[in-house]
């Protein structure tokens, strides 16, 4: 467009900003319900969900769940035949052509021409506001009855010495090497630098991971012990409690100065991750044009995630909420029934489920253990192993167990699962939660066999062994036996 040409205006009734997951659900939503949306992307349709984030993790764990199952059997098969093992490769570019494919098959449902024909018109610019009830992009004033901020987050990159002078990778360019790092130092022990760790540990690299804190720190300690557990049987090193004094170039590899209980020492590898969260992106979008209250974690919303602007909503990580896809596409459909409906939101009165994707997978939602007895005080916490479970016994994936948090009634406070299906078994429990169900509720369902979801139910069940062993249950069963 050219300094002089005129510009357009526009006026929808929804304008969405930013196409990653809570955007695109935003944009479907509204027009579902055939009102007019405006939907503006700077990047790619679907966010850093689809190119760096979610999806491409996803494949990319995958693949190093297979490559360890080649490893082990001709590790097992090289015993039985008395040969030492022998250095175990991937094919790297076969890891990376899936990670394409993967991507091109779901960029379809995300894509510009798909948004137009459910009635969406797409922008392609960065959107900027020019006052409270505007939105200029690439020559076009958007003047829309409510916006939609949904603009995801970026990589944050901590304050490191001489981190800036050597080449690093993130955990949205992580997916763009071309072969698998000889040594691969990841900063960072949270849920994404844990999954990253793990799956190129599992494809080749040698792995160590850095930590100034507790490693999962957000999660149940005794559950996320199990997961540690398992990286460390994989051959990741794990270094928490250490800072990190300075980062620099020594030739064709990376070095890394630690401080820590036993004082200075230096590791070296050949490529650095940074996994050590994320920051809103909201510098572009100039928001004190448009009087939102924001601070540097992210704008600032109430309980129906209305900004300062009451004609603004914002959510998902736009908001300093979690890099969780399922919680922003709950959001969305939230602002679009409040937006157009007016309908009551309150999202503190939902429990979000969350999961780190390693061997095996930690699943959470609601309060953990050492949190409900401080939101609750008299608690009880139920258990059980998937060593007790014949599908596990089955597939050999006997590693961890499940601990549901209940008040005194037996309502659901929290419940968390290691081991395998984690991320699937953890939805039974979120309804729960949400639907404020109580534990006989779960033990009275009826599950098939043999699956890893009896282990939840087992777990539900031990709630009512303690009074099956009491003097006056006893006793009444014996009377009622003297009746027949």
């Amino acid at each position: 467009m050219t300094p002089d040409a005129p510009r357009q205006q526009i006026k929808p009734d929804i304008c969405v900003i930013g196409a990653g997951a809570g955007g695109l659900a935003a944009a479907a939503a509204a027009a579902a319900f055939g009102v007019n949306v405006v939907l503006i992307e700077d990047g790619t349709m679907g966010g850093e969900g689809l190119s760096s984030g979610a999806l491409p993790r996803s494949a990319l764990i995958a693949m190093a769940g297979r490559a360890q199952v080649l490893r082990q059997g001709a590790l097992r098969n090289g015993a039985k035949l008395g040969n030492m093992p022998v250095r175990f490769g991937t094919d790297f570019a076969a890891v990376r052509a899936h990670l394409r494919d993967v991507v091109a098959a779901v960029a379809p449902q995300q894509s510009r021409r798909r948004f137009n024909g459910l009635g969406v018109r797409v922008i392609a610019g960065t959107g900027r506001f020019t006052d409270r009830e505007t939105v200029a992009v690439d020559g076009v004033d958007v003047k829309a009855r409510r916006f939609v901020i949904a603009t995801g987050s970026l990589p944050a990159l901590p304050a490191i010495p001489g981190l800036a002078d050597v080449p690093y990778l993130t955990s949205d360019t992580v997916f763009e090497l071309s072969d698998c790092p000889r040594h691969l130092i990841v900063i960072g022990a949270g849920s994404i630098g844990l999954e990253l760790a793990q799956a190129f540990r599992r494809l080749g690299a040698e792995v160590t991971v850095l930590e100034a804190a507790m490693p999962l720190a957000g999660d149940d300690p005794e559950c996320a012990a199990v997961v540690l557990d398992a990286l460390a049987r994989d051959g990741v090193v794990l270094r928490s409690g250490v800072t990190i004094g300075h980062v620099r170039r020594a030739l064709a590899r990376v070095q890394v100065e630690i401080i820590g209980a036993a004082g200075e020492e230096t590791i070296e590898g050949t490529h650095i991750l940074v996994a050590a969260g994320r920051w809103p992106k909201l510098d572009a979008l100039n928001l004190d044009a448009a009087a939102i209250d924001y601070q540097p974690n992210g704008i600032i919303v109430d309980r129906r995630l209305r900004t300062s602007n009451k004609h603004v909503y914002a959510i998902g990580e736009a908001t300093g909420a979690p890099q969780l896809p399922h919680l922003a596409n709950h959001q969305a459909g939230q602002v679009i029934r409040n937006a157009l409906f007016r309908a009551r939101v309150n999202t503190d009165r939902y429990a979000v489920p969350s999961v780190t994707y390693t061997d095996p997978e930690l699943a959470q939602v609601g309060l953990t253990e050492d949190a409900a007895r401080a939101h609750s005080g008299v608690i009880r916490v139920l258990r059980s192993s998937y060593r007790e479970n014949d599908r596990a016994q089955a597939t050999g994936a006997i590693d961890g167990h499940i601990k549901i948090v209940t008040d005194r009634k037996g309502d659901i406070l929290g419940a968390t699962i290691v081991g395998a299906g984690a991320a699937e078994n953890i939805a039974a429990w979120t309804l729960a939660i949400n639907q404020k169900l109580n534990i006989e509720a779960l033990a009275g369902v009826i599950v098939p066999y043999p699956t890893y979801a009896e282990v939840g139910k087992r777990a539900a069940m031990t709630y009512f062994t303690r009074g099956l062993t009491s003097p006056l249950v006893r006793r009444i069963i014996g009377w009622l036996r003297r009746f027949g």
